[in-house]
């Protein structure tokens, strides 16, 4: 199967990532990779929303370059490509078979693989990674019949990559008499200056003032949780009202915050935080504002009491 990669360029370098119900899978491909002479940078294992948004983040920052891809594994392999297509520059594709691999290269320029732990041995995956590492774009593939595609065909994916580049930046391309709002929620804050729900965090909202380095006025509801998260970057908070607790889980540390208070938490510092009153707070990131969970709210919540009791 080694043949099949050998057929187009290979990348540099394959990022790599799963959740425990992928982490077999993943670990397998890793070795098939290395026998291949790829080299691979491998984020581990985590849940399949941070596994994939952690590749996606990664593949995303270097997305100039087709030589830099990523693979990522979970359960299905749907949750992991639904992550990592949060970033911009990122195409993810969950392939079955040897076919949607082949496909997912030809007419979208899959630049993630995403496979399943559950449906998918390693001999499978293997044939469909090598597949996949093999096409390029605009090739022959099943869905053009195995032929070239028409001259109409192939403009139209031409023009597809620099139409997909643009998806979460400014939008007032589409109407020169009524422009629309970034379609992105976290540039919509910085245009708007509104607050807007943090939908990975009930309870919370935000209003971003600037943007990397991202300034942000943060609220939460009384009783609202913040499951064990990290960012990319540092961060320094003062709470303006209310009361909170951090739970810095990487150093086993705790810190009550009231009105007044400032804490600083280091790049990929897991911490989970609980509110007990209507709480808001100022809060700057070094760099561009991420997040990526660490523990699902249950989770959390079990963790909150059993320190309590």
């Amino acid at each position: 199967m080694a043949g099949a990669a050998s057929t187009s360029d290979p990348p540099l370098k394959i990022i790599t990532g799963a959740d425990t119900f992928g982490a077999s899978l993943k670990d397998a491909m890793v070795s098939h990779l290395r026998s291949l002479g790829i080299a691979v940078e491998d984020t581990g294992v985590s849940s399949y929303y941070s596994a994939g948004a952690e590749v996606g983040r990664r593949v995303s920052a270097s997305s100039s370059s087709s030589r830099i891809r990523g693979l990522v594994c979970c359960g299905t392999g749907v949750g992991v490509a639904m992550f990592a297509n949060k970033f911009p520059g990122v195409y993810a594709a969950t392939c079955l078979t040897v076919e949607d691999a082949v496909n997912a290269r030809s007419i979208s320029d899959c630049n993630v693989l995403a496979l399943s732990g559950a449906k998918t041995s390693p001999e499978s995956a293997v044939e469909i990674f090598d597949a996949w590492i093999g096409t390029p774009f605009k090739s022959p593939c099943p869905a053009s019949g195995s032929e070239p595609w028409s001259s109409e065909i192939s403009s139209f994916l031409d023009d597809s990559l620099s139409e997909m580049a643009q998806i979460g930046k400014s939008t007032d391309h589409l109407s020169p008499t009524k422009p629309e709002h970034n379609s992105c929620a976290i540039c919509c804050l910085a245009k708007n200056r509104e607050f807007t729900p943090v939908d990975i965090m009930p309870g919370g909202s935000m209003k971003i003032m600037r943007e990397t380095p991202t300034s942000a006025i943060v609220r939460f509801k009384a009783g609202s949780v913040e499951p064990a998260h990290h960012h990319t970057f540092g961060h320094d908070l003062v709470v303006i009202k209310g009361k909170k607790s951090v739970w810095n889980v990487s150093k086993s540390e705790r810190a009550d915050l009231v009105e007044g208070d400032y804490l600083f938490t280091p790049a990929g510092d897991v911490h989970r935080v609980k509110y007990h009153e209507d709480t808001e707070f100022f809060i700057t990131w070094d760099g561009r504002w991420d997040i990526f969970l660490d523990e699902d709210l249950e989770t959390a919540k079990k963790a909150i009491e059993q320190e309590a009791s």
